[in-house]
């Protein structure tokens, strides 16, 4: 009787341990594909952070909002890019 309340103690012991979630591992450095920004995205985003200037210094919301911005980002830009 003291056995297999020993070995059961043991296996619920177990069961408990195997069902905790592994522990994050950190990321490889190795195998990191964060590069910098190009130039082309940060000019993609200095234009859509001035379209949406715009719109709130125009005070538009919803549908018009949204319009508004839309064509903001898609005309071309003063330089021609």
């Amino acid at each position: 009787m003291r056995v297999a309340f020993a070995a059961g103690a043991l296996c619920l012991s177990l069961v408990g341990i195997a069902s905790q979630p592994e522990p994050p591992k950190a990321p490889d450095p190795s195998t990191a594909s964060a590069a910098p920004p190009s130039n082309e995205d940060a000019v993609r985003h200095a234009k859509r952070t001035a379209c949406l200037k715009d719109a709130k210094a125009k005070k538009l919301v919803g549908a018009d909002r949204s319009v508004f911005v839309k064509e903001c980002i898609a005309a071309p830009t003063a330089a021609g890019t």
